[in-house]
């Protein structure tokens, strides 16, 4: 049965819990979260079979390329909407992390950190309506990007078929706008 990835706390090696996730999270799959944040306790007695149990979730995110880039073997991804039978609570850890992203991602530049460092209007407004699950309108959009003021062009172009887009990058991490609704 799979589960998501998980350890313990080497306490003469990590100095946080925060520490803890990063290492485990590059031990087990190989990444380095561009965003890592607290997100839940779970505990109780029913969670697994074995004994009374209690985690605490981290909610980490990777920009997409590097998720591309990795081993097949080494990991499985499922859309939120189609995912198999997990091991103890983690379905339920899953739904708390993915409510927490959409949430924030209402009124954040949390998006941004599942891009490359350098990406197309086009791309993070196509990151927010699949988080947000809802269509937004571009020049709208463009307008509250550009009154966050949260990115700014860099000289590079994306090239391809159509024409050359513009490639931008995040001004300040995290900077928080107002809500897209």
């Amino acid at each position: 049965m799979l589960a998501l990835p998980g350890g313990v706390v080497h306490v003469d090696e990590d100095a946080s819990t925060e520490a803890t996730v990063a290492r485990v999270l590059n031990d087990k799959t190989g990444f380095q979260p561009r965003y890592l944040e607290q997100l839940q306790w779970f505990s109780g007695k029913h969670r697994d079979a074995r004994s009374w149990s209690i985690s605490l979730a981290y909610l980490a995110l990777v920009p997409v390329e590097e998720l591309e880039a990795a081993s097949p073997n080494s990991f499985h991804f499922y859309g939120v909407d189609h995912l198999p039978q997990l091991a103890f609570d983690h379905t339920d850890i899953i739904a708390a992390a993915v409510s927490r992203v959409r949430n924030k991602s209402s009124y954040s530049t949390l998006p941004c950190c599942l891009l490359p460092e350098k990406f197309t209007l086009s791309q993070l407004q196509a990151t927010y309506e699949a988080i947000l699950m809802t269509t937004l309108e571009k020049s709208n959009f463009r307008r509250k990007i550009e009154a966050w003021d949260v990115v700014e062009p860099t000289e590079e172009f994306l090239t391809g078929a159509q024409r050359p887009a513009r490639l931008y990058k995040l001004k300040d991490f995290m900077l928080f706008g107002k809500s897209f609704g």
